[in-house]
């Protein structure tokens, strides 16, 4: 099972290179190490999660879920959210428009 996982996520991680070098954007070394450590968060919440409510222990899977689940989620929307808004200052300052519209 978990060389059936391991083989989709290295061929997800390989798409995901490929469609980031057909539009041109650059992901600096520490977005790729959020990413990595959110992935590795997420994957290890959800084993935990499954093995313990096959062991019937739901409060213990529920609460791992909980307590690997939402740093998992930080460090993966962190790893989105840093290179699209590095893009969008970029594309703000090519225009000239200033980052923050004052009112």
């Amino acid at each position: 099972m978990l060389f059936i996982f391991g083989m989709i996520a290295g061929a997800a991680l390989m798409w995901l290179v490929f469609w980031l070098m057909q539009k041109e954007i650059a992901v600096r070394w520490y977005e790729w190490i959020l990413g990595a450590f959110g992935f590795m968060l997420a994957v290890w919440a959800v084993h935990d999660f499954f093995a313990s409510m096959a062991e019937h222990n739901e409060t213990a899977g529920r609460m791992l879920l909980w307590i690997l689940g939402v740093p998992a989620f930080i460090l993966l929307a962190l790893a989105v959210f840093l290179p699209w808004w590095r893009i969008r200052r970029a594309k703000l300052k090519a225009e000239g428009k200033p980052e923050v519209e004052k009112v």
